[in-house]
């Protein structure tokens, strides 16, 4: 049974030990030795007491919060540096001081080769030797645990940056007379990417195909599948699959690289023919679009169908045909662009995106859409913020 002991450290230059103090030691002499120690050092700490690493184990389990372990070799239910690796690989942010005997000679510096941070030697134990070792002790693990979350923080940043080149690619343009200005941020929850992606390419016959989805979920895998489900909608499109079987042929492919059944997806797929009179457009469970023309910007939610991945196989989805006049730009985007909270149950939603994009109408493309987020973002801010993705597509043909 783990016992609590009530120990207080010196009066003159106490300082409290930001870690809760656990003596492991089935020798009731040795423990009573470091309780005396402890109250003439500068320690001033909580301290547990257990006589096995069965004991341990379980006050550990239920203990939230630093912990530095003042481990004895010498245990009944384990004998060794078998007591610090069980320690480690079911307790792994605990510190470890470990307390050998005078005639084990290099098991102290054997144990901290095996991850212990420090080691005492009982018959050499005085205040000041403890202090030194448990503070040690407690700052090393810190310093060991903040290495790992910077290492696990670069791999996430490289990860993260590999990710968003398959997301979202250099657009593919074979002239210059399409304009496409593009905006993602990533949600702000440690800034990882979800499955929102986009893409743009011009076939040789002048025709522009165009985007724009979001992957349920967020994470590594929602990611890598909006990476397949882009190349996909690359490949078909550059071998000329377009419109309905372009978005039966990605949900085939979805079904069977996603990995979970209720991982679906959402998509809007444009076309804008060379002669720039209109753009077809084809909706799988996506958001509307907004339609910035020479008489102001309208919201425009073309007929769709389901999101892909619902149901696979039985889905259908009209095309249809949207005339554009000349100067009018297409801009799509991923719902995280309006669901961010305004008030404790408001959201930002489709009419308040539609009266920030009216509000901004004047503004030239790219410029329009740094201010649609901005004023997107900053209405969210005092709510927690944005915390999905945000992707938003600005097309439009040029004036040459």
């Amino acid at each position: 049974m783990t016992e609590r002991l009530v120990v207080s450290g010196a009066e003159a230059g106490t300082r409290g030990l930001d870690a809760v103090l656990l003596l492991v030691e089935d020798d009731s002499a040795d423990a009573l030795l470091f309780t005396e120690v402890l109250a003439d050092s500068d320690l001033r700490a909580e301290v547990h007491w257990c006589t096995s690493l069965a004991e341990a184990r379980k006050f550990l389990g239920g203990h939230t919060g630093p912990v530095c372990v003042l481990l004895d070799l010498h245990l009944p239910d384990v004998r060794g540096l078998d007591a610090v690796r069980q320690l480690l690989a079911a307790h792994p942010d605990a510190a470890i001081v470990v307390l050998t005997g005078l005639v084990e000679g290099g098991a102290g510096q054997t144990a901290v080769a095996e991850g212990a941070q420090d080691y005492l030697v009982k018959g050499r134990l005085d205040a000041e030797t403890l202090s030194r070792a448990v503070r040690y002790a407690v700052q090393r693990k810190q310093v060991e645990q903040a290495s790992v979350a910077l290492h696990a923080g670069r791999l996430r940043a490289e990860e993260n940056a590999r990710l968003e080149l398959g997301l979202l690619p250099v657009p593919l343009l074979r002239s210059t007379g399409f304009e496409v200005d593009a905006r993602y941020d990533p949600g702000r929850e440690q800034g990882l990417l979800s499955g929102d992606f986009y893409d743009v390419v011009q076939t040789a016959d002048g025709t522009v195909h165009a985007v724009i989805g979001d992957v349920s979920g967020h994470g590594a895998a929602e990611a890598a599948l909006g990476v397949c489900l882009r190349v996909a909608w690359r490949a078909a499109v550059l071998s000329g699959c377009t419109g309905p079987a372009q978005l039966r042929l990605l949900e085939e492919i979805m079904a069977a690289e996603r990995s979970a059944q209720q991982v679906f997806a959402t998509l809007t797929s444009l076309v804008f023919p060379a002669d720039r009179r209109s753009v077809r457009v084809v909706r799988a469970g996506h958001p509307g679009l907004l339609l910035r023309g020479p008489a102001g910007t309208t919201w425009y939610d073309p007929p769709g169908g389901m999101a892909l991945g619902i149901s696979p196989g039985t889905g259908t989805w009209p095309e249809t045909d949207l005339p554009l006049e000349p100067g009018t730009g297409i801009v799509v985007f991923t719902d995280g662009l309006f669901e961010g909270l305004t008030g404790p149950r408001t959201r930002l939603g489709e009419n308040g995106l539609l009266r920030l994009a009216k509000e901004y109408q004047a503004l030239p493309a790219g410029q329009f859409v740094q201010a649609l987020v901005q004023a997107a973002t900053a209405a969210a801010a005092p709510h927690g913020g944005l915390s999905d993705d945000i992707a938003v597509l600005h097309l439009a043909w040029g004036s040459d």
